[in-house]
């Protein structure tokens, strides 16, 4: 098993920046790539980025692209989302994810889910 353990979520007003942080514990190994998505009160999860342990290849939503970035620490087994420009629409709890193989899109492909971190972006 792996478990994923989120932080760096809070209240920011828009135009700010936040980094959210997500930790890798047990059989990382098992793990190729992880990422974040998040969802918003009465909306559908939605996919925000990910990232691969095996080359780092990264993929980005367009709603954040050039303003969110992902990154990797292979040592520490942890993966960060670097939040700029964040906008009221950002406002999600957003939740780290792994899974073995390819990245995905896709949230029912991924095997491991984070207990999610808020973000609440103020206008």
């Amino acid at each position: 098993q792996v478990q994923l353990v989120e932080s760096g979520g809070g209240l920011v007003q828009a135009g700010g920046s936040l980094r959210l942080s997500c930790a890798a514990s047990g059989r990382t190994f098992s793990i190729n790539a992880m990422g974040w998505f998040r969802q918003a009160p009465g909306k559908e999860r939605e996919f925000v980025a990910v990232s691969t342990w095996s080359d780092g290849s990264t993929y980005y939503a367009d709603s954040v692209k050039g303003r969110f970035t992902i990154s990797r620490d292979n040592a520490k087994n942890t993966v960060y989302l670097q939040m700029n420009s964040l906008k009221p629409e950002d406002t999600a709890v957003y939740y780290c994810t792994g899974k073995s193989g390819s990245p995905s899109d896709k949230g029912s492909l991924y095997d491991y889910w984070g207990q999610g971190t808020q973000v609440t972006v103020s206008s």
